[in-house]
């Protein structure tokens, strides 16, 4: 079981070093967040962000996108990566989405009760607990914790979770024991310190904030200190 003052302390050091971030309403384009949340899958920000440039310059209505091929996907959102997969995984969305609720706008699942949300969607094949999760928190601010790589890791080394969890399982492990509002800045804050201190191969566990609370077991050899770590 999560402890609720270790995890209530963990979230409040973070938050001083890097603050409380608060979900934005914008226009909601859910159906673009989520294809751009499938466009992510298994490659950097970056990748991503030209893919999805490219798609929206050459085609920015998904009434023109559904017409297209596989490959002629394919070969616009090269940049990302498993072109042929992501390609026919985003005309299953569109053509599901059009034949399902007449039409390619996804912008009610906003309303939908959560786990709803998740076990409807997660249907399609690409779709996961991850990414609905990503979609609901950012396109819609769900009060609902994304498990990305950064955050997986850093949930295991708290010892939140078992070592062995997986990335789903520790979505529902925190979701459960996370205080009402706090899973997104909470999120936000693991991806900062994640990528800032908390790295997968060389973390610097001189200038964390949160070490006392870390349970990750090379830590102490990290600075060079007596302690007992036998493994990652």
């Amino acid at each position: 079981m999560i402890s609720e003052e270790k995890l209530s302390t963990v979230i409040a050091k973070l938050e001083e070093t890097y603050g409380i971030e608060t979900w934005q309403p914008k226009k909601r384009e859910v159906l673009d967040s989520l294809i751009k949340t499938v466009l992510s899958q298994s490659t950097s920000d970056w990748n991503r962000d030209l893919a999805w440039e490219a798609l929206k310059q050459s085609y920015p209505r998904w009434e023109e996108v559904i017409k297209l091929s596989k490959r002629e996907l394919a070969e616009i959102i090269r940049p990302a990566g498993l072109g042929n997969q992501k390609a026919a995984r985003i005309l299953e969305i569109l053509k599901w989405s059009k034949e399902t609720y007449g039409r390619l706008n996804i912008d009610f699942i906003c309303e939908m009760p959560t786990e709803e949300a998740i076990a409807t969607f997660t249907k399609l094949k690409g779709i996961g607990i991850k990414t609905m999760s990503v979609v609901l928190a950012f396109a819609c601010g769900g009060d609902i914790f994304p498990v990305d790589t950064h955050v997986h890791r850093l949930c295991r080394r708290f010892g939140f979770v078992p070592p062995n969890a997986t990335a789903d399982k520790t979505h529902y492990l925190m979701q459960a024991a996370l205080p009402a509002g706090k899973a997104f800045s909470f999120h936000i804050n693991l991806l900062k310190h994640g990528r800032q201190i908390c790295k997968a191969q060389n973390p610097l566990c001189g200038r964390c904030p949160v070490f006392d609370y870390c349970e990750y077991e090379l830590k102490w050899q990290r600075l060079n200190l007596p302690g007992t770590a036998t493994s990652t």
